[in-house]
């Protein structure tokens, strides 16, 4: 019996970097080394996710010597396909507890702009105003989890109750492209509209009706989830 190579899991955290970078620029056409790099990943890996994508339908790769390059010719069934793979809940989540009606903008100002992202309903709703939420929903770039966790429940009197709360720290699942493409809106920092809707989708309460209005928004205004 042959046994057939194991195909790579492009939405692995990773991995993922490449379907990213393809949806922020899907007319591009793409070669291997656009995606490797300091910022980027392997020349190997980005092989195999390249092969992967293929397999899967949702790029054409033309081989034609040194003018060979993919294209992405499905971004709707890629990213269909990855919200059935990812769920917010792979994210590791500590919630703590505000009275503070200027807890966000404390956070902003104590987090260093590259070091934190809103997401959920609380980014979302920087471009929506779609759900009413009192909750905050961040994650946070730490290289020291537990110390700086620590530090910032400290400096912004965060408590921790027995149950329930408001404000709900994430380290993230995606902890090499969770901040890809992180977006600027209204003063703090949130992750792309891509992330949004992925975070969103399997999310309650609300979520993918939330998911779907900003995709919705989105195209309305001639933009697209990347």
């Amino acid at each position: 019996m042959v046994k057939t190579a194991k195909q790579k899991n492009i939405f692995a955290d990773k991995a993922t970097l490449i379907p990213r970078m393809m949806l922020v620029d899907p007319q591009k056409k793409w070669v291997v080394r656009d995606f490797t790099g300091p910022q980027g990943v392997s020349l190997g890996m980005a092989q195999e996710v390249l092969a992967a994508m293929d397999n899967r339908g949702y790029v054409e790769r033309l081989r034609r010597g040194p003018a060979s390059h993919t294209i992405l010719t499905n971004p709707a069934q890629l990213i269909s396909d990855w919200t059935h793979e990812y769920k917010f809940e792979l994210n590791q989540t500590r919630t703590y507890f505000s009275s503070d009606r200027h807890i966000l903008e404390k956070i902003k100002d104590y987090c260093k702009e590259d070091r934190y992202a809103l997401t959920l309903h609380t980014g979302a709703n920087l471009l929506t105003s779609f759900v009413k939420t009192d909750d905050i929903f961040l994650y946070l770039h730490c290289k020291d989890w537990h110390k700086e966790l620590l530090e910032m429940r400290q400096r912004l009197d965060l408590k921790e109750l027995v149950r329930g709360g408001n404000v709900h720290l994430i380290y993230p699942f995606y902890k090499n492209s969770i901040f890809f493409n992180a977006q600027k809106i209204k003063g703090f920092s949130v992750v792309s509209s891509l992330q949004l809707y992925l975070d969103l989708y399997h999310f309650q309460p609300r979520g993918r009706e939330h998911a779907e209005f900003l995709k919705g928004s989105l195209e309305g205004k001639g933009r697209r989830l990347d």
